[in-house]
């Protein structure tokens, strides 16, 4: 990928470009320490340092569109760390907008909830906080979203064939961490195997 937009600096033989390794080093030398504080300031310490990866995979993905001064790149560098960080706020806000569609029914505000329903509310809600984010997603597709197996799979960019089975995947590991739940919250009946029969 060599560029004719990449950073130059500045030596004893006037402006050197720099080829695409170079100018990432550069420009990660240059911006890293700043730009973690800014994300640190404005996310969860833990989160900082993978927003700031993805910072960096997104400059190095899209290194043409990196301004050649290495000001104005600094700059484009904070600009999409403050887009990444509006992003993964959307998402956050998403799932758990998904979450509370899952444990609300409908009409369960004007009645008063039985405590063995608002116990598999909570364990339905731990399941799900336990999927990882793409069965979330290809769940939410279906059941909240309401679109068919094809919409979903159209909407993910891949074959009918691959959703169903991430789909199918997803919904076991959900029944598994729901049941996992339920058989841990509830009272072992007996202790000898042997005593049913």
């Amino acid at each position: 990928m060599n560029r004719s937009n990449a950073l130059v600096v500045a030596d004893q033989r006037g402006e050197v470009p720099l080829d695409d390794e170079a100018t990432f080093r550069t420009l990660f030398e240059a911006a890293y320490d700043d730009l973690l504080g800014f994300v640190e300031r404005r996310t969860h310490q833990l989160a900082a340092e993978d927003i700031v990866a993805e910072v960096f995979l997104t400059a190095w993905r899209r290194l043409d569109d990196v301004p050649r001064d290495l000001d104005q790149a600094r700059a484009w560098l904070f600009t999409v760390a403050h887009h990444t960080l509006r992003n993964r706020r959307r998402s956050d806000h998403r799932q758990q907008a998904v979450a509370l569609r899952i444990l609300r029914e409908p009409g369960a505000a004007d009645s008063i909830a039985e405590p063995a329903d608002v116990a598999s509310r909570i364990d339905l809600n731990r399941a799900w906080e336990q999927l990882n984010h793409d069965d979330q997603q290809v769940i939410a597709l279906t059941v909240l979203d309401g679109l068919t197996g094809p919409q979903a799979a159209t909407v993910l960019g891949i074959s009918s064939t691959a959703f169903s089975l991430r789909l199918l995947r997803a919904r076991r590991r959900l029944r598994k961490h729901y049941s996992g739940g339920i058989a841990a919250a509830s009272p072992s009946i007996t202790t000898n195997p042997g005593a049913i029969r």
